[in-house]
């Protein structure tokens, strides 16, 4: 079990969050600027764990965080879907006839505009949601409302002036679990992992074709360019199956029509338990 862990963005942030739902609601964490910097602090033993959101449920994938995973060196041991719920957050004692001005990152102000464009407020943009309610709280803001999630209004003694302000309800973002050590769970139905094929015609198929053979789900295909070789590019798979021996008899059939495979990690699927 991990002690420390690697966020990007602020205390209160989502990675945050599902760092909690993950390791609990002791873990320590360490605040990162960038997926960069999550990633180093862990390879650089500063941190026992990162969580690093790989892909939104609305917005698609986070290319730049796939080649940071492959790069890394780090181990996927598990995974969070986290329903992306904003809340309208103020002052305690702050009306809702107070507030005069919005703040929020600037994404955050795009999923909650159906809301926010109702009132005559003045709509700023700032670096974190989190952040924004820190802000508000130590300037103890009489007019000014933040855009945030659950955690940031109990780390700042804010209260929810409107909960569940975001446009689409269905919106989910899912992080990454990463430590330098590998961990087998014997309930493991999930593995993430790269390949390259050749450019001859069909390569691709011919691996797609593997695992469906095998009877393993592929849930994931995402692409990403290869910076050394033009034009050529990396796979990123994941895939769900039923048993350990199910996931290695479709490795031992990928390794002919592959040039090279990595294996990201083995692990339990998240989203199974994402409602909980």
């Amino acid at each position: 079990m991990a002690n420390k862990v690697s966020i990007q963005g602020f205390e209160g942030s989502f990675h945050q969050i599902a760092a909690r739902q993950f390791f609990g609601k002791e873990i320590g964490i360490l605040p990162c600027a960038t997926f960069r910097e999550v990633i180093e602090t862990t390879k650089g033993g500063e941190t026992d764990a990162s969580v690093m959101a790989i892909e939104n449920s609305i917005a698609g994938s986070i290319l730049p965080n796939y080649n940071l995973l492959h790069k890394s060196g780090l181990s996927i041991i598990g995974e969070v879907y986290l329903p992306i719920k904003q809340h309208l957050l103020v002052n305690p004692g702050v009306k809702f006839e107070d507030i005069k001005e919005v703040h929020s990152h600037p994404i955050a102000i795009l999923q909650c505009m159906d809301f926010l464009a109702k009132h005559n407020w003045k709509l700023v943009e700032t670096e974190d949601t989190a952040l924004s309610a820190k802000h508000i709280h130590q300037r103890k803001s009489k007019h000014i409302a933040g855009v945030a999630g659950k955690l940031a209004a109990e780390l700042f003694d804010l209260e929810i002036a409107v909960e569940n302000i975001h446009t689409e309800k269905n919106n989910y973002t899912r992080f990454l679990i990463l430590q330098k050590k590998a961990v087998e769970r014997e309930d493991a139905d999930k593995a993430s992992l790269s390949f390259h094929t050749d450019h001859s015609r069909g390569s691709l198929a011919k691996v797609l074709t593997k695992i469906a053979d095998g009877g393993i789900n592929l849930s994931k295909l995402q692409s990403f360019p290869i910076p050394s070789n033009a034009w050529k590019y990396n796979f990123h798979a994941d895939i769900e199956f039923d048993s350990m021996e199910q996931f290695r008899t479709v490795m031992k059939e990928l390794e002919p029509v592959t040039e090279a495979v990595k294996v990201y990690g083995i692990y339990k699927n998240g989203n199974r338990n994402s409602s909980k």
